[in-house]
């Protein structure tokens, strides 16, 4: 099954013009593809309208799918979306980084999910300190984030259940070791099938 088939098949695309005036259509979706555009697929495909949201099994088979065309960031990020999907929860926040002569950081870091840094969610230890969340990053719109920049990210919770309580305009922080690195306003923090 090629990749137009199984969106179909997953019920995201309409055979012939868009179901709705801002639904993409078939052969826009099929240019996007032909482009390695996978990441503008999948956003405009998830954005609200008439699509349904991605189950995860659909967005596991866009990876493998994404995997055979080697399109290796394409396949992270459907991995990414479906990992999202899988544990019902999407979490987007707005971080700045510290500049390079305050934080511990000096230089850039790849912005598609390798980064795993701690975060404080505002979670306490039974002695009051900060309960740090692992949490990966993916910067949404650039391959890369540097000290003192900011940006749109997406973070993946290794135990999404501990960050079910991030609502929009909650402030947390991004740690690299000991010092904080980053500072972030939670934009989105929604579950894929219904509202937190």
């Amino acid at each position: 099954m090629d990749v137009l088939e199984l969106l179909e098949s997953a019920g995201l695309l309409a055979p012939g013009a868009a179901a709705d005036p801002n639904d993409p259509t078939v052969l826009e979706i099929w240019d996007l593809l032909a482009h390695d555009g996978w990441e503008t697929v999948l956003t405009l495909l998830e954005e609200p309208g008439t699509n349904p949201p991605i189950p995860p099994r659909t967005w596991a088979d866009l990876a493998t799918a994404a995997e055979r065309l080697h399109l290796p960031h394409s396949a992270a990020w459907c991995h990414w979306r479906h990992y999202e999907a899988r544990h019902d929860l999407v979490i987007r926040a707005e971080l700045t980084l510290l500049p390079a002569g305050e934080g511990r950081r000096k230089t850039p870091f790849a912005g598609a999910g390798v980064m795993r840094p701690l975060w404080d969610i505002g979670q306490r230890t039974p002695d009051g300190g900060p309960n740090l969340a692992v949490g990966f990053l993916w910067v949404e719109h650039t391959p890369t984030l540097g000290p003192g920049e900011r940006a749109t990210v997406r973070l993946l919770a290794l135990a999404p259940d501990r960050w079910r309580d991030l609502r929009p305009g909650d402030r947390i922080a991004m740690h690299e070791g000991r010092p904080v690195a980053g500072t972030a306003v939670v934009l989105e923090a929604r579950r894929v099938y219904g509202s937190c």
